[in-house]
């Protein structure tokens, strides 16, 4: 049987030739990395070819001392990638060039997201200027890292990190997909806007700033949401109607959401609920002040969902806007 070191160097190859066969990879561009045990990862070597790798293409190297045994250097991404592993949990990074992502970013500072796919799993992806042909800012990658498991790297392509290989693919693909649909609805129509966008109102300003979490705080929310048009209209609309909690990790605070049609008829401190949201104190902060979209964060794990989050996405248009409710109420 195959030992963990030797499985995880095939995968590794695996992942290379996939993202070379589609045209994800080129020459010697990119890197990928997967972590071994809490000391070691596995890293692509410098001047490899990912849609050609072999064993000896693949390097085992010390997390704290930088060593390896290999004859071959790491790949000069090595920094990025300990970087990486040292702040998340996560146990796999991909470094690709993918040709149309590099292009479109090249000229727009956004990803213009025309589908529900590209909303639902991507949601705001961050974009990092880049000036040299190696990242040499690590630290800005991974604070990027912290709202989204994909970042764009302007004019050097993209970073991708997950549990396991098929999440960061899936990642990665389909950001290169979600700016192919938008080059191609550029070419029928010069002005495209996304109509999903439009109702949502411009934040709202208040000197009342609340302790996160609070009562206050949700109350606040509570009250936003009630009177918001756009919630009762899509509320009436799509029939939501339900019981959603939000809960805060490793505390007893918690909230539930009793929805009739949009409106939220009662709010409880408890989770005795089909549907329970669930973060530590860091991931709601960056919910609350509308640099992480929760609908995209349950699908990349920096959230927990109990409950079915097929179920919740029938209504995505109006808990889109419950999110963006979310961040007019200042908190400290």
């Amino acid at each position: 049987m195959a030992d963990q070191e030797s499985i995880l160097k095939n995968e590794v190859i695996r992942v290379g030739k996939h993202l070379y066969a589609q045209g994800l990879a080129v020459a010697k561009s990119g890197n990928i990395s997967a972590k071994l045990d809490q000391e070691n990862i596995l890293i692509t070597a410098s001047q490899s070819f990912l849609g050609s790798l072999d064993s000896e293409d693949i390097v085992k190297v010390n997390l704290e001392s930088k060593k390896s045994e290999s004859t071959r250097n790491p790949s000069s991404e090595l920094p990025l990638h300990r970087l990486v592993y040292k702040n998340f949990p996560s146990k796999v990074v991909i470094h690709c060039h993918p040709p149309l992502v590099n292009g479109y970013f090249a000229v727009s500072s956004n990803l213009k997201a025309l589908t529900f796919e590209t909303k639902f799993y991507l949601g705001e992806v961050p974009i990092i200027s880049q000036d040299t042909p190696t990242v040499t800012r690590p630290d800005q990658v991974v604070k990027a890292l912290k709202t989204n498991n994909l970042v764009v790297l302007k004019n050097h392509g993209v970073v991708a990190i997950s549990g396991n290989f098929d999440q960061a693919l899936s990642l990665v693909e389909a950001l290169e997909e979600a700016v192919r649909t938008a080059a191609l609805a550029r070419l029928f129509d010069k002005k495209v806007l996304d109509d999903l966008d439009k109702p949502l109102k411009e934040r709202l300003e208040s000197d009342q700033v609340y302790e996160m979490f609070s009562p206050e705080h949700i109350q606040a929310i509570v009250d936003l949401v009630n009177k918001d048009e756009f919630m009762s209209s899509k509320g009436k609309q799509l029939d939501l109607t339900l019981k959603l909690a939000i809960a805060l990790e490793e505390s007893d605070k918690a909230y539930k959401f009793n929805f009739e049609k949009g409106r939220i008829i009662r709010l409880d401190q408890d989770k005795e609920a089909p549907f329970i949201i669930s973060a530590s104190d860091d991931i709601w902060k960056q919910v609350f002040s509308g640099s992480l979209d929760p609908f995209v964060a349950v699908t990349q794990g920096k959230m927990s969902l109990q409950g079915q989050l097929g179920q919740l996405s029938r209504w995505y248009v109006p808990f889109s806007r419950l999110f963006e409710i979310f961040k007019q109420v200042r908190f400290k």
